[in-house]
């Protein structure tokens, strides 16, 4: 029953990442990424790992989709790009494609590696929460001032272009 499970979530999730690619409607990509983001949580839970199946449904599927609906709403999705902007698109995507090709190679060969399966360790949420909120105090906090920073750019950006 559990691999029946997991092929069954893991395809979930495959197929909505590939319908969040080859849909152009912003609303629908969004939609597609809750869902793959609840079937990542379904293969977290099947994983052994409580702590993160919930943390990944009720953090990304929950808050963060929230939050990306909200700025998709703001922006107007019936322009597209200019055409000037384009080509600097184009290159931009190509070269972040190399970056994430790259780095899913290095992954897959740590992944492998003998020494990568002996590093895992069980924890318990006590303890991710005694690390985050004592040792890595700082990144955290830093990383929700970064990601309200750029939600306050998104509105001003928006904000800008209704007034021209």
């Amino acid at each position: 029953m559990a691999y029946f499970l997991f092929f069954l979530l893991a395809i979930l999730c495959v197929g909505s990442v590939l319908g969040m690619v080859i849909s152009k409607n912003q609303a629908y990509n969004a939609l597609f990424l809750i869902l793959s983001f609840a079937a990542l949580g379904g293969l977290f839970g099947l994983l052994d790992a409580p702590f993160l199946a919930v943390i990944q449904i009720i953090i990304y599927a929950g808050a963060i989709m929230v939050l990306f609906i909200f700025v998709i709403m703001m922006i107007n999705i019936r322009q597209g790009i200019p055409a000037e902007k384009k080509k600097w698109t184009l290159y931009f995507s190509a070269g972040l494609a190399v970056v994430l090709i790259l780095e899913l190679i290095l992954s897959l060969k740590g992944a492998f590696s003998l020494a990568g399966a002996a590093a895992i360790e069980k924890s318990t949420p006590t303890d991710l929460g005694r690390l985050l909120f004592t040792k890595y105090l700082y990144p955290f906090e830093i990383t929700s001032i970064l990601i309200i920073a750029a939600l306050v750019g998104a509105i001003v950006l928006v904000k800008r272009k209704e007034k021209e």
